[in-house]
């Protein structure tokens, strides 16, 4: 039987997931709002959204439910089946991101700079939301997974193989975009921003989220 402190303990580090995932949702939907372009994990789901008629949340689960095969596919027996979690994870990210969008519809920008102060509160919003994510302790997203994955079986480091993942996702985003929009569409200079700024927000957020954990989840 499991004890009532270890019960309420994993329940703070689910809310505490579930949170994450919330504020990770709003930061993309708040960078769809300002049109700049969206962060690089997020580009492949809002093409893919544009060329199916598909919601943005919707490509978004999709596209992480493959991530997940594609985890067992690369591990196989050292695949670890609690990471399944990221299965609902995902529903809960991508469901939350169409529901983002449409509490933030009204949220216009009237010119650049508006765009761009749009674009830095998603970034933020992403970046504190990947925080709380880490902070949880549960399942990783699935994206992050997958490079986890491939550097279990590869010599490459995190670090690196992080930065190729989101340069593929932003490429192939461009490649569709182009191939069946014609034009550019969602891939811009917030990518840029996204892909330089959320790593070093993180950093600088991290003591929030361990001070409230070491409150919280002690």
């Amino acid at each position: 039987m499991i004890p009532v402190s270890s019960k309420k303990h994993l329940l703070l580090r689910v809310i505490f997931l579930c949170a994450g995932l919330i504020i990770m949702a709003f930061g993309v939907a708040f960078s769809i709002q300002a049109a700049l372009g969206t962060s690089p994990i997020s580009s492949v789901p809002y093409v893919t959204a544009a060329i199916s008629g598909l919601t943005v949340g919707q490509t978004t689960i999709i596209m992480n439910f493959l991530f997940v095969v594609l985890q067992i596919v690369i591990l196989r027996k050292k695949y670890q089946w609690f990471q399944l979690l990221q299965f609902p994870a995902a529903v809960l990210f991508g469901t939350m991101i169409d529901v983002a969008e449409v509490l933030l519809q009204g949220v216009i920008p009237g010119g650049y700079i508006s765009q761009w102060i749009l674009c830095l509160i998603g970034i933020f919003f992403i970046a504190f939301g990947v925080n709380m994510e880490v902070t949880a302790k549960l399942v990783t997203t699935a994206g992050e997974g997958v490079v986890l994955a491939i550097c279990q079986v590869a010599p490459v480091k995190f670090g690196n193989m992080k930065v190729l993942f989101d340069v593929t996702l932003v490429v192939i985003a461009v490649v569709c975009s182009l191939v069946f929009l014609g034009h550019l569409d969602g891939v811009r200079e917030g990518t840029i921003a996204a892909a330089i700024l959320v790593g070093q927000i993180t950093k600088i957020t991290n003591h929030w989220t361990d001070a409230l954990a070491a409150k919280v989840l002690a």
